[in-house]
């Protein structure tokens, strides 16, 4: 049977270690917490943490920092108690690791204690412990790793907000979720905030209307709202959002980037038949994003979406310096999607 493989964006190095969800992390005799994005990983390790508490409230945890390391630390902290309390040792840094750490956790690898639990956290920022990390992907040790890649894309925000809701059996949405995602784009872990807040404080679906109340002043300024009304065909109402989000400090650059985002989507489900989920796994998207694409694609045409998009491209050039005046490039982009014509017809 073919060894999986990493689940880390970018990487295409096989793996002979299970590779386990951040959401639903267990524990091994070693585990691996890898990549940058901080608040998947420390989900994850928080989630070993209970796991293991679940299963012995006696549990003994320590923290290590592998590049502050005293030498010898590792196999005491494993060792069996005289009670023989399981033992979980968190270990962070290991991307900057001593040289005494990554000698004794090799070796570690080779004989790990029974009953203790090892976390190894390497966010990936350098090369540093790649032996160690090699070892451990190759088997041995009996490990496993929770990849945490950055979460940087659009979509990607999306996907880990709609794994929030879906984890806490909580329904939202789609246009509230997107203008959630777009209110915190700038920070996963506020994002990740506000999603608990909003799982925890309201009582059946999240609505428009909630994520409004909640965190209006950061929705109004939102690219998507801009880009959402003028798809829609509302062309006073987008040019509105389109000023107040401007002079709520939001930047050109991005305003583009949600019109672009949202009109490839719509160029890659026009025309199509297909039902929805069969589209969906065809172009790597998921199913409500096809339905969303399929509502935004009422009452356009071939001609309309390839005017948008033309208008869009020219936009995103002149915001990025090619253009005096970025505003007035905003406004013909907004023009031209809202009234689906030509400027100045």
């Amino acid at each position: 049977m073919a060894a999986p493989r990493s689940s880390a964006r970018g990487s295409a190095k096989a793996t002979a270690i299970p590779q386990v969800s951040w959401r639903s992390p267990r524990p091994a005799p070693i585990v691996l917490v890898s990549g940058p994005e901080e608040v998947c990983a420390e989900r994850a390790i928080a989630g070993v943490r209970d796991y293991l508490r679940a299963e012995d409230a006696a549990l003994e945890v320590s923290d290590v920092r592998a590049d502050d390391y005293a030498a010898g630390t590792l196999l005491s902290l494993t060792s069996p108690s005289l009670f023989g309390e399981p033992r979980l040792v968190r270990v962070a840094g290991v991307e900057k690791c001593s040289d005494a750490f990554l000698q004794e956790a090799i070796a570690y690898l080779n004989h790990p204690q029974e009953g203790a639990t090892v976390i190894l956290r390497h966010t990936g920022a350098t090369v540093r412990g790649k032996k160690l990390l090699d070892a451990l992907r190759a088997g041995t040790g009996g490990g496993v790793e929770i990849a945490c890649p950055a979460i940087k894309r659009d979509d990607e925000k999306v996907n880990f907000a709609t794994g929030e809701f879906r984890a806490a059996n909580k329904r939202i949405a789609p246009t509230a979720l997107r203008a959630l995602v777009s209110a915190f784009a700038d920070d996963v872990t506020e994002l990740a905030a506000a999603c608990q807040q909003l799982i925890n404080d309201v009582d059946g679906d999240v609505t428009d209307d909630v994520v409004t109340k909640y965190y209006g002043g950061r929705v109004e300024v939102s690219a998507f709202v801009v880009a959402d009304t003028a798809i829609a065909g509302q062309y006073g109402a987008a040019l509105v959002a389109l000023r107040h989000a401007l002079a709520s400090g939001a930047d050109p650059v991005p305003m583009v980037a949600a019109f672009a985002m949202k009109l490839r989507t719509m160029a890659r489900v026009a025309g199509s038949r297909e039902p929805s989920r069969q589209l969906a796994q065809r172009l790597g998207m998921k199913d409500w994003q096809v339905d969303r694409a399929k509502r935004d694609l009422v009452g356009w045409n071939e001609r309309s979406l390839g005017l948008a998009i033309q208008a869009t491209a020219r936009a995103d050039a002149e915001v990025k310096g090619g253009a005096r005046d970025p505003i007035f490039a905003l406004e013909r982009m907004v023009t031209v999607v809202a009234t689906r014509a030509p400027f100045g017809a």
